[in-house]
């Protein structure tokens, strides 16, 4: 994309907004490359997330970084792709008060919920599973 392209306003309503190799591939445009309020606060990060960048050896949450607390049914929730649905915060946790916060708690709970033997893709690994 050249700098004259870039600086057009209008190029989003102009063009399919697809600039980068990325995102023509996957064919939508990936909004956190322009929104600063969709990428993590990482001074709000849990020691959780932390320790799991640490193992992971990643310098950011990477496929983590849009993922966010959402609300199904009137419950927050989690959405987590593997399954296609919502994975609700269980009723006794106490939520902190501001977004930020809530996004870094879905996060943590989805990492959780998608290691723990009791996710759907445990038991089709089983069902299914060849080797």
């Amino acid at each position: 994309m050249t700098d004259e392209t870039r600086d057009d306003v209008d190029r989003y309503l102009k063009g399919d907004g697809l600039d980068s190799a990325r995102e023509k591939e996957i064919g939508q445009h990936i909004g956190y490359r322009y929104d600063v309020n969709l990428v993590p606060d990482y001074d709000r990060i849990t020691p959780f997330l932390t320790k799991y960048l640490e193992v992971m050896g990643w310098d950011d949450l990477n496929w983590l970084e849009d993922v966010h607390m959402g609300y199904e049914e009137g419950r927050p929730a989690v959405f987590d792709r593997n399954i296609n649905g919502w994975v609700t915060i269980p009723e006794e946790m106490e939520l902190p008060d501001n977004q930020q916060d809530r996004d870094m708690v879905a996060r943590e709970l989805l990492i959780k919920f998608q290691m723990s033997p009791n996710h759907p893709m445990v038991a089709l690994n089983t069902a299914y599973r060849k080797f």
